[in-house]
């Protein structure tokens, strides 16, 4: 949950999206969910030339299993605050 709740403060944000087939992908974070799919708008992809076809694209749906990186603008990443929350996920009793 710890993602997913960082994802959700990011949204609106300018993203770029590599895929597990290389495909990278920027745009804008319109929404996430708790599987981590991710639906980007006003997209636009860094290597025209080998995907001429994704240039008339402006919104799309991209499953989380096919994510292999996502970039963030480094001015909205607290790590402080990130590496916080992460001990805090580890240090909780599970039932």
């Amino acid at each position: 949950m710890l993602f997913y709740s960082f994802f959700k403060s990011l949204v609106g944000k300018d993203v770029v999206v590599e895929l597990k087939n290389d495909l990278s992908i920027c745009g804008t974070l319109h929404s996430v969910d708790q599987y981590l799919n991710i639906k980007l708008t006003d997209i636009s992809v860094t290597d025209t030339e080998k995907y001429p076809h994704m240039l008339s694209v402006k919104s799309c749906f991209i499953r989380g299993s096919v994510v292999r990186y996502v970039q963030l603008p480094a001015d909205e990443v607290d790590t402080q605050l990130l590496q916080d929350a992460a001990r805090k996920e580890t240090t909780v009793p599970t039932r």
